[in-house]
């Protein structure tokens, strides 16, 4: 399945995707929490840092752009400048935006995350303020993003409806849309809204996760949580093709009209954030089934995405090479522990503005052994996220450790750091010390063995010149990768 897999999504460019739904703008306004007000006792927020995102549908968007496909944008953004910059960054990003329409009577959705910051560090958020009206157009602009929708129809080879429940997806939309696509036979993905489906009646498939099909069904609680069942007998009621229902660690359920049911299991992995999953699996199934995949195909293309989607922070755009690498090489990826610096760097952004305190390790890991898996399990302790910096082969021979070193190549050594448990992420640098790569990852703890007090530990005043600190552990005694190797090598 792999080869077909690659062929399809080798077809993902030039494909395109008509988007109607809830566009949004994420707000994030970062600064130091410090002191308590004398006005009331709450925390006084210092702005240091403000960022913009663009959410809701807008995420979809740039999923499907980072797949390689068009997309063209249909909703409704308020007369404001938080509407503004959500527009510029779906057209800076790509995407047809003629079909944002601008209402008079309501504003930008607009989520905005107040962040603290302690010690200029961990991050927290304090408060989230919703901006929003949530109600149905007004007629004239309802009319607007119909005509606006059906024109784009025309060139689309699939639609995707992204309802986020805030008015905009009204029932009347939904059907006039469902219909005009069935007419010109274009497939209708919908990622509903934590309410009634009636409003999807026709449409060709449903992807909701297991809650959302839970509040879906009339009678609330599932019975013997036989998922199947209650599918089929929503695609009955609501005219649909298939119900692809997403389980986070348990993979995905495609159940199609004629009562099929098959289940999908999915690589498994480290989850560090659920945001942006089901906006990453609506762009995948539906690009490509655009590309000529049968629903089987997508589902197993959409698992991935989901996955490597939930293994990030935030709402982070999924690439297609990125696809393509997990299908070419997905068993060796150490399940997306293994990454770039210009990849984990974004990443750890991410994850301190969520309060996590990065740790940070190196060494060779040559031959692993029990105390290696020590002072790793010690270093994690330390914080939220352990990082390992891995000397490459080439790193390893310029230290002089002799002949026959490394003994194992680094993408074994890389292999079997990301095995271990306490491991989060490893990262491969080429220099003779790390001292770069920990100007680069940035850490809020930076370990070592205690045989580094007498020599001096590289990064140190980087680290805590930052506020960081620097942690020493004892080593085991009895166990080092001259004395393995030398047991190895006398038997």
């Amino acid at each position: 399945m792999p080869a077909e897999l690659l062929n399809i999504v080798e077809r993902f460019p030039g494909r395109r995707v008509l988007l109607v739904g809830d566009f949004m703008l994420d707000r994030y306004v970062f600064g130091d929490a410090e002191r308590i007000s004398p006005e009331a006792p709450v925390p006084v927020l210092r702005v240091i840092e403000r960022q913009d995102r663009v959410g809701g549908a807008g995420s979809v968007a740039l999923n499907v752009l980072a797949l390689g496909a068009h997309v063209a944008c249909c909703g409704l953004l308020g007369k404001d400048s938080f509407g503004d910059r959500v527009e510029k960054a779906l057209r800076e990003a790509g995407a047809d935006v003629r079909g944002l329409v601008r209402a008079d009577d309501r504003p930008t959705v607009t989520k905005t995350r107040l962040v603290g910051l302690a010690e200029h560090r961990h991050r927290q958020q304090i408060l989230r303020v919703d901006d929003e009206i949530v109600r149905p157009p007004a007629q004239n602009d309802e009319t607007a993003l119909l005509e606006a929708a059906r024109r784009a129809l025309t060139d689309a080879d699939v639609v995707c409806l992204e309802d986020y429940g805030k008015g905009v997806l009204t029932r009347k939309l939904c059907a006039a849309l469902i219909a005009a696509a069935r007419q010109q036979r274009k497939p209708v993905f919908v990622d509903p809204a934590r309410m009634s489906w009636e409003s999807y009646e026709g449409a060709s498939v449903l992807t909701p996760n297991r809650r959302e099909l839970e509040i879906a069904w009339s009678n609330g609680v599932i019975p013997n949580g036989e998922l199947a069942p209650v599918a089929s007998q929503l695609i009955e009621r609501l005219d649909l093709q298939a119900l692809l229902i997403t389980l986070g660690r348990d993979g995905a359920l495609l159940v199609r009209r004629d009562g099929t049911a098959r289940h999908f299991a999915t690589t498994p992995r480290a989850v560090y954030d659920n945001t942006g999953a089901g906006d990453a699996v609506l762009a995948m199934a539906a690009v490509a089934v655009a590309a000529g995949a049968t629903l089987e195909q997508a589902t197993v293309l959409a698992n991935i995405a989901g996955g490597l989607e939930v293994s990030k922070f935030g709402c982070v755009p999924i690439p297609r090479q990125e696809v393509v690498d997990e299908l070419r090489h997905g068993e060796q990826r150490g399940r997306g522990k293994i990454r770039s610096v210009a990849d984990l760097t974004a990443e750890l952004d991410a994850r301190r503005q969520r309060g996590e305190t990065i740790v940070f390790t190196n060494g060779c890991f040559d031959i692993l052994h029990p105390g290696h898996v020590e002072l790793l399990e010690k270093a994690k302790a330390l914080g939220s996220v352990l990082v390992v910096g891995l000397n490459s082969d080439a790193s390893v021979r310029s230290l002089g450790k002799g002949d026959g070193r490394p003994f194992r190549n680094q993408r074994d050594r890389a292999r079997m750091l990301a095995a271990l448990d306490a491991v989060d992420y490893v990262t491969v640098f080429e220099e003779p010390d790390p001292a770069k790569l920990i100007e680069q990852i940035g850490p809020d703890v930076l370990v070592k063995g205690s045989d580094w007090a007498r020599k001096g530990v590289v990064g140190q005043q980087f680290v805590e010149a930052r506020g960081g600190r620097v942690v020493l552990i004892d080593l085991l005694e009895g166990h080092s990768t001259t004395a393995e190797l030398e047991r190895i090598r006398g038997r």
